[in-house]
């Protein structure tokens, strides 16, 4: 499955096949906001939530996938991200893209 942010693969004509989403949604952890205040105090990077918003990306691209699978899709092309903020302490990390049938020009 070849997933890129551009518009087009290059050298292939495409089918769209339509849009496809995945995405998660994670809350705040009481011992990892223990450690990011001490941090935040003294500066550096917040790893515990680097950590946290990489595995959340990663989630949110798989589902993304399995639903250009269930479509047929060879690619996904014009993949893009985006997060929001669901409640208090929680929020929304949501990957979406065009699934489409590869075709050789």
């Amino acid at each position: 499955m070849i997933i890129t942010t551009t518009e087009s693969v290059n050298g292939a004509g495409c089918e769209i096949l339509g849009i496809v989403f995945g995405n998660t949604v994670r809350s705040k952890h009481l011992g990892k906001d223990v450690m990011s205040g001490l941090k935040s105090i003294i500066g550096g990077e917040l790893q515990e939530y680097t950590e946290m918003l990489s595995d959340a990306r990663t989630e949110a691209t798989n589902r993304m996938i399995n639903e250009a699978q269930k479509l047929g899709a060879d690619a996904v092309i014009n993949v893009r991200f985006t997060t929001s903020q669901t409640t208090v302490g929680a929020a929304e990390l949501l990957a979406y893209g065009t699934a489409v049938r590869l075709r050789k020009e």
